[in-house]
């Protein structure tokens, strides 16, 4: 294992700039904001709230795919970013094929998503898109011929989300249950964005514990080759039970993906969500929230306190039930349903949040 390790120097010029104009920025945060960024200059160090990115194999996104690492200047002064602005300030959310069986608890688990992207994106509005089959995108798809599961192909995707994008997004952001393929010569892909267009698509088909067995109950039980435009094929197919673990690396690939839209490139300079990935132990790894470069890129972004963004955080993870509109709320009323809220994955980044907050609120 290999720990990538950068000099406090380097740390806080990626995180201030030397420019006078771009570090302006970073004083206008509080003591407090300050003293928590500035954790990020000492990666690993014993009681820090950061930690260095390790890598485990040639197979991570760092050694496979080498790119520039990008600092908070680059990101502000990059002229093809988009901002939000009064005009285009929601982040839409587009379900693409089955969520699992009809009913209130697949309703809530996209709604759990909402959720946790609005905490996350604190400051903007996200909201739902009416769902729709596959059937409705006219994308192309294929069966893996190692996995032997169906993959729908991205840019087909990002097409139809262009379509059904509204005027007044920020961003339209696709989700599926049903696994990604961005050309043929790949094996799969976890998500894809448009930065330019403001879209993006990801699959949480592999976030099932047994994907990668050979019991998975995704795998055709036949060598099928099914017929572009017959979609019959995706009628019943298989959707992974709701965990605690499926919504955790959920909410990891949305908000991931999502920070690409705001012009945020995979992060290289300490543990961080918006880390690359290759394969689910490496997507696994990564921490559930930004590390203090990327926080600075989103914070200017958007405007929010950063102490407000991490209390709803806390808040959406130690809700016990999931909101329920008026309608559903009388209904769960009468038949005493309700649906927890499987958090428990969550627990790690829930006493990191209280740590976060306990450090910004220091005297």
């Amino acid at each position: 294992m290999n720990v990538v390790q950068h000099s406090e120097e380097k740390l806080r010029s990626a995180l201030v700039s030397k420019l006078p104009a771009v570090a302006k920025l970073y004083s206008d945060y509080t003591e407090g904001e300050r003293r928590l960024l500035e954790e990020g200059l000492h990666p690993g160090k014993r009681g820090s709230l950061f930690q260095p990115i390790t890598l485990h194999s040639d197979s991570d996104w760092i050694v496979a795919h080498p790119e520039e690492p990008q600092d908070f200047e680059a990101f502000y002064r990059d002229p093809h970013r988009k901002t939000p602005d009064a005009g285009h300030s929601t982040i839409y959310i587009q379900t693409i094929g089955s969520f699992g069986d009809v009913g209130l608890q697949t309703d809530r688990y996209v709604e759990w998503l909402r959720d946790y992207c609005q905490a996350f994106f604190c400051g903007l509005s996200v909201k739902l898109l009416p769902a729709v089959g596959v059937s409705e995108t006219g994308c192309s798809f294929r069966v893996n011929s190692s996995s032997h599961n169906l993959q729908i192909l991205t840019g087909d995707l990002l097409q139809f989300l262009g379509k059904r994008k509204p005027k007044d997004a920020f961003c339209i952001v696709g989700i599926t249950m049903i696994d990604l393929y961005p050309k043929d010569s790949w094996n799969f892909v976890f998500g894809q964005a448009s930065l330019s267009e403001g879209m993006g698509v990801f699959s949480f088909a592999r976030y099932d514990d047994h994907f990668y067995s050979r019991n998975y109950a995704g795998r055709l039980k036949k060598k099928l080759q099914p017929r572009q435009g017959d979609y019959s094929v995706f009628q019943g197919y298989y959707t992974p039970p709701i965990t605690s673990t499926l919504l955790l690396r959920s909410c990891k690939t949305i908000t991931h993906e999502t920070g690409h839209m705001f012009g945020i490139k995979h992060c290289q300079w300490m543990n961080c969500v918006m880390q690359g990935s290759n394969h689910l132990e490496e997507s696994d790894r990564r921490p559930l929230d930004f590390c203090p470069i990327c926080l600075h890129k989103l914070q200017v972004a958007v405007g929010f306190k950063i102490a407000d963004r991490y209390k709803a955080l806390l808040q959406w993870m130690e809700d016990d039930e999931s909101q329920l509109s008026e309608a559903e709320g009388a209904a769960a009323h009468h038949s005493a349903i309700h649906f927890h809220k499987p958090t428990e994955a969550f627990n790690k980044s829930r006493l990191w949040l209280r740590s976060c907050l306990n450090k910004l609120e220091i005297s």
